[in-house]
């Protein structure tokens, strides 16, 4: 359920973007954005290019200001994927980084979350990010989740989930195609919908060119239907 597209529009990684803090919490190097008097707690899954990606702590940021505690964790564990390195493909790569694996390490995240006082998690997952996010939705860890382009979610998957879900899809996705996101909706045993965004590709979210104005746009109206869907439901 990998493949080319999933590599395309590589951000620029930038370990010194984005208005918070890194630091190590619950025992990953994680992106900490907004206040620790906030209401309620987001955290953020990267794809598999990690969380050094502008785009994504920039969008950790605007979550913040509207009144959370962001965490953004660096599952990549440094080693984000690099698609100029034909020696290790992408399947070579993700058997370093399985999204098993990624859903272990979320656990503590959510458990030092707790420890900071927060009641209430909301999770965002981009991608392979998605997968971490559901299976923490699953496990009746967070209280909201948004899925954006998601890989290796399946509508299996999709039934087992305990929180609130939105599922927000790109109409030119080779991974995650709209005939398959849209069965996502009636799988859906708890409150949750399924939007596809026309004319946008996989990864549109988070991988824009910020001086691509229609693109800009886009990632926008994506990023307001989860700050709208955390308002409503991780609070």
């Amino acid at each position: 359920m990998s493949g080319p597209q999933c590599c395309e529009n590589p951000p620029a990684l930038n370990p010194n973007s984005g208005e918070g803090t890194v630091e190590e919490f619950g025992g990953l190097k994680s992106y900490l954005t907004g206040s620790l008097e906030a209401k309620a707690t987001v955290l953020l899954v990267s794809d598999i290019f990690g969380f050094e990606a502008p785009n994504l702590r920039k969008l950790a940021d605007k979550i913040a200001v509207t009144g959370y505690f962001v965490v953004v964790p660096e599952f990549m564990h440094g080693d984000p994927y690099d698609p100029e390195d034909a020696a290790r493909p992408l399947m070579v790569w993700l058997q370093d980084h399985a999204v098993d694996k990624g859903f272990e390490e979320a656990v503590p995240i959510v458990e030092a979350i707790k420890s900071k006082g927060f009641s209430t998690i909301g999770a965002a997952g981009f991608c392979w990010g998605g997968k971490v996010a559901v299976e923490l939705a699953k496990a009746g860890y967070i209280q909201a989740a948004v899925l954006c382009h998601p890989t290796f979610v399946t509508v299996d998957d999709i039934k087992e989930v305990k929180a609130p879900i939105a599922v927000l899809g790109a109409e030119i996705d080779h991974i995650s195609p709209p005939e398959l996101v849209k069965q996502f909706e009636g799988a859906m045993l708890v409150d949750g919908y399924v939007k596809i965004f026309p004319g946008v590709e996989h990864g549109w979210t988070t991988r824009y060119d910020v001086a691509d104005a229609e693109a800009v746009k886009n990632a926008e109206e994506a990023h307001k239907h989860m700050l709208d869907w955390f308002v409503k439901y991780v609070k």
